[in-house]
């Protein structure tokens, strides 16, 4: 369990309690409202303590695995918050609480048990990064179709058996595809890298297969407990 005396510590700002087996918090947390980087990963939470959404300066909060099947409403109230992982758990479909964080930059929610994606998420225009890898989605969302200001996608290890043209996406940079059936590789605009089969197809001809992957995948933050991002300013 959380020891009660961390609640006192009203000043803190980073609070790692990654691989402790917890499945729950007292609710003297609310106390720590300068907290801006939580970590929760790696523990047995089946349901997401409601006092996590009472800190509201919250920008980035680590959820992946445990073994959430949802996530509350009042998840909505932390309006600060850029970065959520949420892999690794038992979401059979994303929680639309998740469409109302709006200054929200980046999506973890890989190897859960995502068919779809909610059309609301669309509502997310901050949103610069998606991490979709080891789901069930058999279709390219076609909630990303209208995300002008998606950076990267990632639908690595999916069923997607076609993929629709992305070049009209003007902000896109990285789209990994790789393990999917696919018979067709997506069509991307000039200097868009890809990983996937047929990547080699891609724009820029120097960038082939195995050295397309050596790159991007350099790029893709590592799960946690690994070092974990800062806060932007």
């Amino acid at each position: 369990r959380l020891p009660l005396h961390i609640c006192s510590f009203r000043e803190l700002v980073k609070l790692y309690l990654s691989d402790n087996n917890l499945n729950h918090l007292p609710p003297e947390l609310e106390q720590l409202q300068n907290l801006q980087i939580l970590a929760l990963d790696f523990n047995n939470f089946k349901a997401l303590p409601l006092v996590v959404c009472t800190l509201k300066q919250l920008c980035i909060l680590y959820l992946g695995n445990n073994k959430l099947c949802s996530l509350p409403l009042e998840l909505r109230l932390l309006q600060n918050l850029k970065t959520l992982w949420i892999e690794s758990n038992c979401l059979q479909c994303l929680p639309e609480v998740v469409c109302e964080l709006s200054l929200l930059k980046t999506l973890h929610a890989g190897s859960n048990a995502l068919r779809t994606l909610p059309a609301q998420l669309r509502c997310l225009q901050e949103l610069r990064t998606i991490w979709l890898s080891g789901n069930l989605l058999s279709e390219f969302p076609p909630v990303l179709l209208d995300m002008p200001c998606l950076e990267v996608i990632d639908v690595d290890r999916n069923s997607i058996r076609f993929f629709p043209s992305l070049a009209h996406l003007p902000s896109l940079k990285l789209v990994i595809y790789d393990h999917n059936p696919c018979r067709n590789a997506p069509k991307v605009a000039k200097g868009v890298r890809r990983v996937g089969r047929w990547s080699e197809e891609s724009p820029e001809p120097r960038k082939r297969s195995g050295a397309v992957i050596e790159i991007t995948l350099n790029e893709k933050p590592s799960p946690p407990p690994a070092t974990k991002p800062e806060p932007e300013d």
